[in-house]
């Protein structure tokens, strides 16, 4: 069972990248961002533990749809990515948050495809696309698996267009 201070801790953090999230979504960038880098240097400070690495996937993963430049864009989405790796790599202690992240993998190399795809490389960007759609797999059928797996299919509309480009 969890310490009762570690699960404030947890609990308050998830609360505070919530609110990031709904400043990014009514319109403040620039807020979401430097709350998003607030959040990532507290989370980073802690010991890398399961709940720890959750957090700094989820926010990463959002502070990248913050960035103006798709370079920071990409960077961002490589630490998210960087974060599901370490705590897949902890599967014995991912407990509740198992599903959370194998639901997220397919988000995450989806949008280093789109990164890929806005930088100009096509390649990476099929390379990424592919493994989002290998990821996919494990996607419920709800209306987030759904708009997941036609983002996919979009995205590889868009990177065909791309290589018929002289």
């Amino acid at each position: 069972m969890a310490d009762p201070q570690e699960q404030a801790f947890q609990d308050a953090l998830m609360t505070r990248i919530g609110q990031a999230v709904m400043l990014h979504r009514g319109g403040d960038r620039e807020e979401a961002r430097h709350r998003f880098a607030v959040l990532w240097e507290e989370a980073g400070g802690a010991a890398p533990k399961s709940e720890v690495l959750f957090h700094r996937c989820t926010i990463a993963h959002y502070m990248a749809d913050t960035q103006d430049d798709p370079a920071d864009e990409l960077e961002w989405d490589r630490r998210a990515l960087a974060a599901a790796d370490a705590l897949a790599g902890e599967r014995v202690s991912w407990g509740q948050h198992e599903l959370a992240v194998r639901a997220l993998y397919p988000s995450l190399h989806l949008n280093l495809a789109a990164d890929y795809f806005k930088l100009g490389d096509a390649p990476a960007a099929r390379a990424e696309l592919s493994r989002a759609r290998g990821a996919a797999g494990v996607l419920e059928e709800d209306d987030y698996g759904s708009g997941i797996r036609a983002a996919i299919d979009r995205m590889g509309t868009r990177i065909a267009g791309m290589d018929q480009l002289p």
